[in-house]
């Protein structure tokens, strides 16, 4: 996406997808949206600084057609930015993918 001079790199880090431009970052946005019902982000804390930020937050939902599951999930994330003419043009998202397959019946719970 560009915004001014500055164009967005998105990035979600634990299944991969590396969005580059409005283009890209529209496309995954609509999917997201498209497969996850009751898509919610809740910001914890943020912090930004000197062009960097990082908000930790909650991000909940139902899955629906991602693994067609009906189940719900929610999982703790952070966020890791950059911020060019006071946008957002880089970020990262670091969320514990495991947990969140594991609560859709994807993945085993722990044993002990």
């Amino acid at each position: 996406m560009t915004i001014g001079k500055t164009a967005i790199v998105y990035e979600d880090v634990p299944f991969g997808p590396l969005n580059n431009g409005q283009v890209e970052f529209r496309r995954w946005a609509v999917l997201c949206f498209s497969i996850i019902g009751d898509f919610k982000i809740e910001a914890v804390n943020t912090w930004v600084e000197n062009g960097h930020g990082v908000v930790e937050w909650v991000w909940s939902g139902v899955d629906k057609d991602w693994f067609k599951t009906g189940k719900p999930f929610s999982v703790r994330g952070v966020s890791v930015f950059e911020v060019r003419e006071g946008k957002i043009s880089r970020n990262k998202d670091f969320y514990d993918g495991a947990a969140l397959l594991r609560q859709l019946g994807k993945l085993p719970e722990y044993s002990t």
